[in-house]
């Protein structure tokens, strides 16, 4: 199936629990901000479930070990390893991200609040977004949301089906998470960013970085060329 972006809009197939799209989404937020695009793009967000394609739940010593890495790309974000009791770490992030869809019902600028803040919920505040109440209490924080209706919408499941149906339709299509599709044809995965493994225990090592290229990636998605 092809993916469908809508003129001014950029589409982004990612998951809540990675630290990379946090911090390429915050990169793309500036971007559009700086460059006074803010109503002319929208982030359509779309999952791909990295637990569903590792078939393993979220490693917290590989989160542990891509932080320190990931953090220094965007310090102002905050990003720290786990500082909450082991016991409490969330092993899905399956309930965040169907609330983002659930938000995403109500406006795409309520789901680009919610899913930014249940990042930083968990990314820096060390909160178990596993957890329906902690999703819900991050989610009435967000004053572009209506909280109640995410609650319901998590309740009775309406979110779920068309979030996997669309995960399952273009998994073969993303190659991680983040991965950007936009309404020109073009995509790019895990924009400005080349990195590879470390022989050792297999960390990222960023080989180079250019925050740069979000300003091309937002007047793009905008219809702007040059």
């Amino acid at each position: 199936m092809p993916i469908d972006v809508a003129p001014g809009t950029v589409v982004v197939f990612t998951d809540v629990v990675c630290a990379w799209s946090t911090v390429a989404l915050h990169r793309f937020y500036t971007a559009r901000a700086r460059l006074g695009l803010d109503d002319a793009v929208r982030v359509d967000h779309r999952l791909f479930l990295l637990e569903d394609v590792n078939r393993f739940a979220i490693p917290r010593g590989m989160v542990d070990a891509e932080i320190p890495v990931v953090g220094q790309l965007e310090p102002s974000l905050g990003l720290s390893p786990w500082q909450g009791e082991p016991s409490a770490w969330p092993v899905t992030g399956l309930p965040a991200d169907e609330a983002v869809h659930a938000a995403k019902e109500q406006s795409a600028d309520a789901a680009e609040q919610l899913d930014m803040a249940l990042r930083l919920a968990f990314f820096r505040d060390s909160r178990c977004i596993s957890m329906v109440h902690e999703v819900v209490d991050v989610a009435r924080g967000c004053d572009l949301v209506d909280a109640d209706a995410v609650a319901a919408a998590l309740d009775d499941g309406r979110a779920r089906g068309a979030m996997m149906a669309g995960y399952r339709a273009h998994r073969d299509d993303v190659q991680g998470s983040p991965h950007f599709f936009l309404a020109d044809g073009s995509d790019v995965h895990n924009p400005g960013v080349a990195m590879h493994p470390d022989e050792a225990g297999g960390y990222p090592v960023v080989d180079s970085d250019d925050p740069s290229v979000y300003d091309d990636l937002v007047r793009r998605a905008a219809g702007q060329r040059g």
